[in-house]
């Protein structure tokens, strides 16, 4: 009999050993990729915080460019900006669908009568001439058609004095961890050789940037950011942007 209680006390052992040995590794599975249940904060509010601080808008009519379920725009109406809480946001994209979603996460938040939505392209802006203070666009410009048309419908649009900033990122004072998390998810491990990472890296190279600007006949601009970063460089998610002022002369 105590032959028998000792043979199943060490498989009982056993058995708890198994046990706390897969939870382990499930622990360091969960660590190694980089704590994927770990939510990650918002980023909008840091986007909408570079734009404002970058562009220093007048109060006005301003536009989100691919304004898709308003992540941005909404950020912007939202932020304690004095200027922002007195303007208008047009939010325009192809999209009819997030559009409609935008606006209905704009009257949720009592935003509702500070937003309209547009079903527009880039291209071809359904905006009059010299009518905007204000274009951002965030993570859009890389599916437009035609890059430099689009610049030059945003600089047609905009009023003598008004400001854009076009392209993409998590925001200036987004935290490290997260921008390199989140680009971890995004991406996952990529080889920085394949064909879709180059394509990746040279639509967001500050030399590609310029030449759209250039193409698109802007004598004035400003490219901010350095462009695309793999996930493990602390640059990861930073962003870049084009900005540019429309000459108050014209």
């Amino acid at each position: 009999m105590k032959r028998v209680r000792n043979t199943a006390c060490k498989s009982a052992s056993m058995a708890l050993l198994t046990m706390l040995l897969f939870i382990g590794q499930v622990a360091a599975k969960d660590e190694a990729e980089g704590g994927a249940k770990r939510p990650l904060p918002d980023w909008y509010p840091c986007v909408a915080s570079d734009i404002l601080t970058w562009c220093k808008p007048k109060a006005g009519v301003w536009v989100d460019l691919g304004a898709g379920a308003g992540g941005v725009a909404l950020a912007v109406a939202s932020s304690e900006n004095q200027a922002a809480s007195e303007s208008a946001i047009v939010l325009v994209d192809p999209d009819a669908k997030a559009l409609s979603q935008a606006l209905q996460k704009g009257r949720d938040r009592g935003l509702g009568n500070r937003l309209v939505a547009v079903v527009g392209v880039a291209e071809k802006m359904p905006l009059p001439d010299n009518s905007v203070d204000l274009v951002f666009s965030r993570g859009s410009i890389w599916f437009w058609n035609d890059r430099a048309k689009g610049i030059r419908e945003i600089y047609r649009v905009l009023r003598p004095g008004g400001s854009a900033m076009i392209g993409g990122g998590l925001g200036s004072t987004y935290p490290e961890w997260a921008r390199r998390e989140f680009m971890r998810r995004r991406h996952g491990p990529r080889n920085a050789d394949s064909p879709q990472a180059k394509e990746f890296a040279r639509l967001r190279d500050p030399k590609t940037i310029r030449q759209w600007a250039k193409d698109a006949g802007i004598a004035e601009f400003e490219v901010i950011g350095g462009g695309a970063w793999p996930p493990e460089d602390p640059r990861a998610g930073a962003g870049i942007w084009l900005k540019f002022t429309k000459p108050k002369a014209e």
